[in-house]
């Protein structure tokens, strides 16, 4: 592919230099996500549209709030659609905080894609393009579903961002999958590795028949492991988490998390820059969203995974 692509840029020189013009166009794209600094989750998702953006030729900038603030998202949002983008990668980390940011900037003529938090109906009454994500909902009760096979009828969510309404949808997912109410089975566990570890702790000491443990993400899963390695419960709960990392990975194949819950987040920052790139270039557009996930990586398919984990996976 690399080889193709050269040999049609000496082509387009060559014919006058019309490649070099397209190429040097530099569509601005910007990226917007809820996530704060601490969450290296978003790597994946940086590098892919970096990936995209050099690939395409296109300018494509990273923005997000550093603590992950939304009423700072939404702000950046705005700062966003005022610079006049060609395509504007946002998350609906929360409809009614960032419905208002969002329907301007699609009022203003900026085309819009949103990627991994909220949903394909949101993403249509923003009038947004069209959204490259995970059914969030789905997602949990396909991991419910699994545990329910192994015979697991309670469980613990620890949500490390329970501000994002997408995140209680994972954990409402799981819940009636495995045959039970959501109720108190979720924690909001806030951010702090050391406050997560101890929450955890605290939870299953209180419930000892706790059947399994559902984490969102890196940012709540490694201190979670901690927690049962500390309660000597690793590899004895059945742990399922979201999301991919190296100590998530080595989890895997240790026996201490059966499964991680898979949403490419690669596809989900380079997707949206080669279809805003090629929508401003040309006005083509797919039709529909685009599924990322889930996709489940265990420990028969985590040797193939974990070498991409944090870059591409």
């Amino acid at each position: 592919m690399k080889k193709f692509l050269g040999s049609l840029a000496v082509a387009a020189l060559a014919v006058g230099g019309f490649g070099m013009s397209a190429q040097a166009a530099d569509e601005k794209i910007v990226l917007i996500s809820h996530a704060p600094d601490s969450d290296s989750w978003w790597n994946t998702i940086k590098n892919a549209i970096q990936v995209a953006g050099d690939q395409m030729g296109a300018d494509v900038e990273y923005r997000n709030p550093p603590t992950g603030d939304l009423a700072d998202m939404a702000r950046i949002v705005q700062q966003a659609a005022a610079t006049n983008p060609d395509g504007i990668i946002v998350t609906i980390a929360d409809y009614n905080v960032l419905e208002g940011p969002i329907a301007d900037a699609v009022d203003k003529g900026i085309p819009v894609i949103t990627i991994n938090s909220g949903t394909q109906e949101q993403s249509e009454k923003l009038g947004a393009l069209m959204h490259v994500g995970q059914p969030e909902y789905d997602a949990g009760y396909g991991a419910g579903k699994k545990a329910a096979a192994a015979g697991v009828t309670s469980f613990l969510c620890v949500n490390h961002y329970i501000t994002n309404p997408a995140s209680v949808e994972r954990c409402r997912g799981f819940a009636e999958a495995i045959g039970t109410d959501l109720g108190d089975q979720m924690i909001d566990a806030g951010q702090d590795p050391s406050e997560i570890q101890n929450k955890v702790a605290a939870y299953l000491s209180s419930n000892p028949d706790t059947g399994a443990v559902l984490t969102l993400g890196p940012t709540s899963a490694h201190p979670t492991l901690a927690a049962l390695k500390d309660a000597g419960l690793n590899g004895e709960i059945f742990f399922g988490t979201f999301d991919l990392s190296g100590e998530i990975a080595d989890g895997i194949k240790a026996g201490d998390i059966n499964f991680a819950i898979d949403q490419q987040p690669y596809l989900q920052g380079y997707m949206p820059v080669v279809v805003l790139t090629n929508y401003a270039r040309y006005g083509v557009l797919p039709s529909g969203h685009m599924n990322s996930g889930p996709g489940f990586i265990t420990k028969d398919s985590i040797s193939f995974v974990e070498k991409y984990a944090g870059e591409y996976r």
